[in-house]
């Protein structure tokens, strides 16, 4: 009973695991001391590297193969299920036969690339569906620069799952969910531990992740508790298909068996100043600027307002959790929400999710649920952002932003002298207007609207080879408010435009203070057109930002224009309009 509770409890995925793992440690010694900086840069040093970006990029789409992620797809449905609590002995089923391959797989890997990868489990001691001991998979690539102790982790759970989260009969091959994400892994590892980079690269193959994300939480309290500084964490979860279910976890996809190819979507945690969304944005800029002219199809990034579809979670959380950067790429199209319950028709976490159909009867596959091609360039967008990271300079700071009549003064803090900065500019997207390029440190940009919009900016290092650093943490310019009477004080009081806007499933709704506000109590209102309120939710008036989050997925209206309206001790003070664009 006692672990029948926690599984539900840890279902819904947004706090740590109910129990903790112990024992945590790597099964090859080496591992630990790679990710400890241990050891000699000479040993990893390839014949002949590849280290210019451009050179990097070219070998990326050059090398990266859908033929080899659908054969990765092709010999993992063949374990009939991956459940983290199925059967650890058996030598062609079951999570045991499977760690055994993908192991395998990444040690071929490493004899096929001078020996460069370093291939071990995580192992950890947990009761999770009856087994009291799992392991992660993972192969980590020894950075072989001055910042060779910093790790970026790439990741996606190798785990799979019928509807009951512990039913280790049902045959569950789960290759949307995840074998889509752990195939885009080992491709990534494949190719990559060809080339050479600064910082370490972990490639891993995450368990549990069904039952609570317990893999995932294994390895961010191993980093925690070893003080690893982990530069970012890029995690993968059902990452191949096309086609939508039609119970697709909100925000959803248009309408069943709508196809999409093109989109891809960024999931990450905050808002304002949040460094995980300066992770979403330098993944799309890097796409932008290195990768997408290259390109045959272009994908489309869309940096999503949430961490997550709504009610679910995936194993990016965890690190998010330690204060570790995090993101998750997810397809546009989902098969299903993963609420199996009587009349639920879609794939998602049953033993539908398959990889295709025979459609003439000649026993061999020939119409899939998962798109190859797609899978590849998704594949390509992981990998070119996790060699940048993994490549470039370190983060600076901003000092100050000062607004000027038609624009403002920003000040960078760069210890390291590169003397090239990146500065991007947004508004009341999750992504930037414009990214500035600049030699100084300090920067006047002009030709801005202070009154209409706050500003927002971040900064980036660039190196002698053009590579960007990751983004600083953001600030926020500062305007001349409209003084607002609150209850007989003065107090500067603004309204501000929520964010993104047009928005998807969640928008931020944000009201700035500036001085100390006398008040019993404030409200923000969320009104229709024609006036009716469907959303009330209290806001604090602290000095600075005061934010909350409107959720828009339980009103269930068509896209269009929606309004939202401070009110202070009942008073109406400002109204501005947002749109649902879903």
């Amino acid at each position: 009973m006692r672990l029948i509770i926690s599984l539900l409890v840890c279902s819904l995925y947004h706090c740590l695991p109910c129990q903790s793992q112990t024992n945590i440690k790597f099964t090859n010694h080496l591992a630990e001391e790679i990710i400890r900086g241990n050891y000699e840069v000479t040993d990893y040093l390839p014949s002949q590297p590849i280290e210019n970006p451009t050179q990097v990029v070219d070998y990326l789409v050059d090398n990266v193969a859908a033929d080899q992620l659908k054969n990765y797809l092709l010999e993992m449905q063949q374990f009939r299920t991956r459940n983290t609590g199925s059967d650890t002995l058996l030598s062609g089923s079951g999570i045991g036969a499977a760690r055994d391959w993908a192991h395998k797989k990444f040690e071929s890997f490493n004899q096929e690339n001078g020996n460069r990868l370093i291939v071990s489990y995580l192992q950890f001691d947990m009761n999770i569906c009856g087994l009291d001991q799992h392991k992660n998979i993972v192969a980590i690539l020894p950075g072989v620069g001055v910042d060779k102790e910093e790790l970026v982790i790439v990741e996606g759970h190798f785990d799979s799952r019928c509807g009951i989260a512990c039913d280790t009969d049902c045959i569950a091959q789960g290759m949307e969910d995840n074998a889509s994400g752990s195939a885009l892994v080992l491709e990534m590892a494949r190719v990559m531990s060809q080339l050479t980079f600064n910082r370490t690269m972990m490639f891993m193959l995450t368990i549990g992740e069904e039952q609570g994300l317990h893999g995932a939480n294994a390895m961010a309290e191993y980093c925690e508790s070893n003080s690893i500084p982990v530069r970012a964490v890029y995690n993968n979860d059902v990452i191949g298909g096309v086609l939508c279910g039609e119970t697709a976890s909100p925000p959803g996809c248009p309408s069943l068996n709508h196809v999409d190819s093109i989109n891809v979507r960024l999931y990450s945690h905050g808002i304002f100043d949040s460094k995980h969304k300066g992770l979403a944005r330098y993944v799309k800029m890097q796409y932008q600027e290195n990768l997408r002219d290259k390109m045959a199809v272009k994908p489309v990034i869309r940096i999503m307002s949430s961490e997550d579809r709504t009610g679910r979670g995936g194993d990016h959380i965890p690190f998010r959790q330690r204060n570790f950067s995090t993101i998750r790429f997810t397809s546009a199209n989902e098969h299903g929400d993963a609420d199996v319950h009587a009349g639920y028709t879609d794939r998602q976490h049953t033993t539908d999710d398959i990889l295709g159909v025979d459609t003439d009867g000649d026993t061999v596959l020939d119409s899939f649920f998962v798109d190859f091609n797609y899978l590849q360039r998704n594949t390509l967008l992981n990998a070119n952002s996790a060699a940048m990271t993994a490549l470039g300079p370190h983060a600076v700071e901003l000092v100050s932003v000062e607004p000027l009549v038609d624009g403002f003064t920003v000040t960078i803090d760069d210890p390291y002298d590169y003397g090239n900065y990146r500065i991007g500019v947004r508004t009341t997207s999750n992504d930037f207007d414009t990214v500035f390029t600049t030699t100084e440190k300090v920067t006047t940009l002009t030709g801005y609207d202070q009154s209409f919009f706050r500003h927002y900016f971040a900064a980036a290092a660039v190196d002698e080879n053009g590579i960007e650093s990751l983004f600083c943490n953001e600030l926020s310019s500062t305007l001349l408010l409209t003084s607002v009477d609150v209850v007989g004080n003065e107090a500067q009081v603004e309204l501000l435009q929520n964010r993104p806007n047009p928005f998807d499933d969640k928008t931020s709704i944000a009201v700035w203070v500036e001085g100390e506000v006398n008040y019993k109590n404030a409200q923000i209102e969320v009104i229709k057109p024609f006036g009716s309120v469907i959303y009330r939710s209290e806001i604090s008036l602290d000095q600075g930002m005061n934010e909350i989050w409107y959720d828009h997925t339980n009103h269930h209206f068509s896209p269009g224009l929606l309004y939202y309206r401070l009110l202070i001790d009942g008073k109406h003070v400002k109204t501005r309009s947002m749109v649902y664009a879903y």
